[in-house]
């Protein structure tokens, strides 16, 4: 293909070289004299492993050249690639200046000599953006079917950027309606398969990741410190963690959901950052953990409440499936409060059997909700009733009885993304997805 990739810093360099190195022919476009004189002369302007190789044969082979004029690029391509910078104002807040500058002056230019044109978007950006821009610089074009539009994030470490565009550990695709020919699009492209979501999907998933990278930094360090101060070597500590993928390095928690509760994660976080606290160690990303925890909770109460329903059915009263383990359980202080609050409530979960209870999770009964075997209904028809708000905690019931029980007088919370829930006849939100 014909490629014209806008903005030759970091990302745009690699991505030129890459691209080039698959058989494509590539404009590269820069506002930066000297960067367009570098790439014409197939030097990288980065320091980058593999980059020289890959722009030297490039050029040599005539598939690779370089301006700073818009519209020559883009009469000489069908396709254009914006890898532009997203730099932080001084108040944190994302400047969007050059993408705003770039899709301006190719609007201009388009409009100017009608062609059909795909346009890709790399530049790191917030959910929203994309369908913001093209929708005020690019919308008539879009909407006359001579412009398609893509997002198309970056997963690339510098010092391994080729290595991370040749084979990428995540490639995900956002169109405006999330359609195959995107998927299709990026394989002749790229050369990768990739997933296709939305464009604030896509947008998305790159802070996602981001995010993640700085939390389990942080999180490392962390360990680190209050190792120190332990005279641990925390270097093998974290090297043991790693070593466990069925857990700690898996999807299993990665599931926007339910509140974290149990007999383990709230009193061991309390334990870690108690002793933190007395060894002088300052541990703010863990100390947050809790906090974060009950906001999560307060949001689902919150929307429990702004329902209007009258009548509130919970699904699911232990802190996760087929246990019987109410402790700290974020379930058990839902039904507490809504109780508080004047709710009639009724509760199913097979897994309870109060007379089976002992210990310190009988006494989590006897303290909290004494009160609970009149709230308990022993088979699915009785708890869900006539109507009233479903609060689905746990994949307790099968989708086949729900939709048997479930009436139009019935509206449904999905706390933890249960697919086949959106397809009954009911209303259906998610608490966080």
């Amino acid at each position: 293909m014909n490629i014209s990739i806008f903005g030759l810093g970091y990302v745009g360099a690699v991505t030129a070289g890459c691209l080039a190195g698959k058989g494509h022919r590539i404009v590269g476009v820069d506002v930066s004299p000297a960067k367009v004189e570098s790439l014409n002369l197939g030097l990288a302007p980065i320091i980058e492993p593999g980059l020289p190789e890959l722009l030297k044969g490039a050029r040599d082979d005539g598939r690779l050249r370089a301006t700073t004029r818009c519209d020559e690029a883009l009469r000489d391509t069908e396709v254009s690639i914006v890898c532009v910078g997203t730099p932080s104002s001084i108040s944190g807040a994302l400047d969007l200046s050059f993408v705003r500058g770039v899709l301006q002056e190719m609007g201009d230019c388009l409009r100017r000599t009608p062609k059909r044109h795909t346009l890709v978007l790399r530049s790191t950006m917030l959910p929203g953006s994309t369908e913001s821009l093209i929708g005020e610089l690019l919308g008539d074009l879009e909407r006359s079917g001579m412009l398609s539009v893509y997002y198309y994030p970056e997963f690339l470490r510098e010092s391994t950027a080729v290595a991370d565009f040749e084979h990428p550990s995540l490639a995900v695709v956002g169109s405006r309606d999330a359609a195959r020919p995107a998927e299709e699009l990026m394989k002749s492209l790229f050369g990768v398969d990739t997933a296709v979501v939305n464009w604030p999907t896509a947008e998305m998933i790159k802070y996602a990741c981001n995010a993640f990278h700085a939390t389990k930094i942080t999180f490392a360090n962390e360990v680190g410190r209050l190792g120190k101060q332990l005279s641990i070597d925390s270097r093998i500590v974290m090297d043991l963690l790693c070593r466990d993928t069925k857990l700690n390095l898996s999807p299993y928690y990665m599931k926007p959901g339910n509140p974290f509760g149990g007999s383990c994660l709230p009193k061991d976080v309390r334990a870690l950052t108690h002793r933190a606290r007395l060894e002088g160690v300052s541990l703010p990303l863990m100390e947050s953990l809790l906090g974060s925890n009950e906001r999560h909770l307060q949001s689902l109460l919150g929307l429990i409440m702004e329902s209007g329903a009258s009548e509130i059915v919970i699904l699911g009263l232990s802190f996760k499936s087929n246990t019987d383990d109410l402790r700290e359980s974020s379930m058990v202080e839902v039904v507490q409060t809504l109780l508080g609050r004047g709710y009639p409530v009724r509760v199913f979960d097979p897994a309870l059997n109060l007379a089976a209870l002992v210990g310190s999770n009988k006494r989590v009964i006897d303290t909290k909700m004494p009160h609970i075997a009149s709230l308990l209904r022993g088979d699915l028809a009785s708890a869900l009733g006539k109507g009233g708000l479903v609060v689905v905690a746990q994949k307790c019931a099968s989708i086949e009885d729900l939709k048997r029980h479930l009436t139009p007088a019935h509206s449904v919370i999905d706390v933890n993304g249960w697919k086949e829930l959106q397809a009954l006849p009911v209303k259906c939100q998610g608490f966080c997805w």
